[in-house]
């Protein structure tokens, strides 16, 4: 708990420092970004999750989680969650992953790597976030002969990158890899696939998009009891009080489900580092539909939300002076992220149904 408490303070005192978005939104370019990283890396926050004997914090998942949902209330434009999720996935490997920005990948279902048997990887990856501006990439790779899968660290030097941006202006790029070799890369453990690093990824977008939810609920209320229109403030109308209590209704769902899921996943992973969660059918399915439920919801809860907070604050709120539209953009670019929730909501769709009627409430009582 103390741990808990000194990573909180060290992640809100930097990021106040560094990262307060109303300065960014009126600061020019991105100077900004290589004193904050610096700060970052100096507190052990990128490489949190990392195992102290291989160079990390060894913070456990529940704490990692909490300052992902921290990163998502300043609407962070920094590759922190990434570097997480990368050095999480490299720990599994039991491999240290190098200092600077990291990312992952894949993050989308359908997406692979395969290793050769030269111990080359080749492959596609779609919408990888911030691979233009790290300087390497935590991947898994399905091996050409049908063995275990591979976890691997590679140069994102060694790689060609295709531009692009997300919605909010944060780089977002598809990754071709053709014969690149590895700078390191170890067998995964036993049970473990892609599928893992998608549900990890998607509960660290659940987390990230709550936060910047109870960032934009703060920015909406404090502009409602400002804004004064016939004489008193827009917030004493009850169609705004009644926008106001949704929204707020939503952030509180979405903080439920994205903590529920975190919760989950640091249950499961509490072994040490290159164990996975039981091999039980059971478990894997409560997991899944725990990582499932919070992404739709969240991601409903993203669109719903952000639109309340521009109906409250009007035309102002699409201004670029405005801090607002750094919150809701990233809202938007994070439901896809990882998959969006139309996408996981086929999946749990599926296994709902390939359960059976009687599989249905044992399993959501077993939360």
């Amino acid at each position: 708990m103390e741990s808990t408490s000194l990573i909180a303070e060290t992640a809100s005192r930097l990021l106040r420092h560094h990262c307060d978005p109303q300065t960014l939104n009126n600061a020019a370019g991105t100077t900004w970004q290589g004193p904050a990283w610096a700060a970052m890396e100096q507190a052990g926050l990128p490489l949190a999750w990392v195992p102290e004997d291989l160079g990390g914090a060894g913070v456990g998942l529940e704490e990692g989680f909490g300052l992902i949902g921290l990163a998502g209330r300043y609407a962070l434009a920094l590759p922190l969650t990434e570097t997480l999720l990368a050095g999480w996935l490299l720990a599994r490997g039991r491999i240290a992953p190098p200092p600077g920005a990291l990312t992952c990948a894949p993050t989308r279902q359908g997406d692979k790597v395969v290793m050769a048997s030269a111990g080359t990887v080749s492959g596609r990856l779609r919408a990888v976030p911030f691979a233009e501006g790290a300087q390497h990439l935590a991947l898994i790779a399905e091996r050409e002969d049908g063995s275990r899968p591979a976890i691997a660290l590679v140069a994102l030097a060694d790689v060609r990158l295709a531009p692009g941006r997300s919605i909010a202006g944060d780089a977002l790029n598809t990754v071709n890899l053709e014969a690149v070799r590895p700078i390191k890369s170890e067998m995964a453990p036993v049970g473990f696939a892609a599928k893992d690093l998608l549900a990890m990824g998607a509960a660290a977008r659940a987390m990230q998009m709550s936060g910047a939810l109870a960032a934009i609920l703060e920015i909406a209320v404090a502009y409602a009891n400002e804004r004064v229109a016939f004489a008193r403030p827009i917030g004493k109308f009850q169609a705004v009080q009644h926008n106001l209590a949704r929204l707020a209704g939503e952030t509180a769902a979405a903080m439920a489900a994205a903590g529920s899921a975190a919760e989950a996943l640091a249950s499961a992973y509490a072994a040490p580092a290159g164990a996975t969660p039981p091999p039980s059918e059971s478990l894997a399915d409560a997991l899944f539909l725990e990582v499932a439920a919070a992404k739709i919801r969240v991601g409903e809860a993203a669109g719903v939300g952000a639109g309340i907070a521009h109906q409250v604050l009007g035309a102002i709120g699409f201004t670029r002076e405005h801090v607002l539209h750094r919150f809701t953009q990233r809202l938007w670019a994070w439901r896809d992220d990882f998959d969006n929730e139309s996408a996981w909501a086929v999946r749990l769709g599926a296994l709902i149904a390939a359960r059976g009627s009687d599989g249905l409430w044992p399993l959501l009582a077993s939360r």
